[in-house]
């Protein structure tokens, strides 16, 4: 990384908190109502697609297919079920580190933004009462194309006012790292360096970065 960082794009999901576990929950229990089983292993499968994606890729595992009119019922049902589950969060389910290290860019004149494939974005920052930190939010209902689609951190971009070439993008999905590279922004992988081998640079947690005092640059 050579340029200056004025803007910071996070993920929201395995980011800053992790709902990846209400995810599962929600398509395992429809996977059962269907009939057959959804590992953990098969969840990988789903991480940083959209819905759509994600109900698809469920019924190739097991293996029915599905109108589309029926899959617009299940895909709500999973949803339904997912926001009983976030519905309970609290600030208390925040991932170490995220915050403080949000608060830090922001002393820095570091521009902050939230870009998630997620249309329940609102609700979770409400529930972790969070909102507060962004300069923009980009969510679900405000882009239509799923990572590796760049279209949510253009779109955060351009809100921000800053050139995507300043922009730094935090993701622990291979798919928003590539949606990052394909928006020319450089990347922050937030997860195991094996699983993002094309970010810029990646971390385990932002412990490092706020005992460094780093901005990626």
């Amino acid at each position: 990384m050579t340029r200056t960082m004025r803007a910071a794009i996070f993920d929201l999901d395995g980011v800053i908190v992790d709902t990846a576990k209400y995810h599962y929950l929600a398509w395992k229990r429809l996977a059962n109502q269907l009939g057959f089983d959804f590992s953990e292993a098969d969840n990988e499968r789903l991480k940083g697609v959209s819905r759509v994606r994600s109900l698809e890729i469920l019924l190739e595992i097991g293996g029915l297919k599905v109108d589309a009119a029926d899959r617009e019922v299940m895909a709500s049902r999973k949803n339904e079920w997912y926001v009983q589950y976030i519905s309970n969060m609290t600030p208390a389910e925040l991932l170490p580190g995220a915050v403080d290290y949000i608060a830090f860019l922001k002393t820095k004149g570091v521009k902050i933004a939230l870009a998630s494939a997620s249309k329940n974005a609102p609700l979770i920052l409400d529930r972790l009462k969070i909102g507060y930190l962004f300069d923009v939010v980009i969510d679900g209902t405000k882009a239509s194309k799923a990572k590796p689609d760049p279209e949510v951190f253009i779109r955060a971009a351009a809100d921000l006012g800053i050139p995507n070439e300043d922009c730094v993008v935090f993701e622990d999905a291979e798919a928003g790292i590539e949606a990052a590279i394909r928006a020319g922004m450089r990347s922050v992988g937030v997860g195991k360096p094996g699983n993002l081998t094309a970010a810029d640079i990646v971390i385990t947690g932002f412990a490092p970065l706020l005992t460094l005092s780093l901005i990626p640059a």
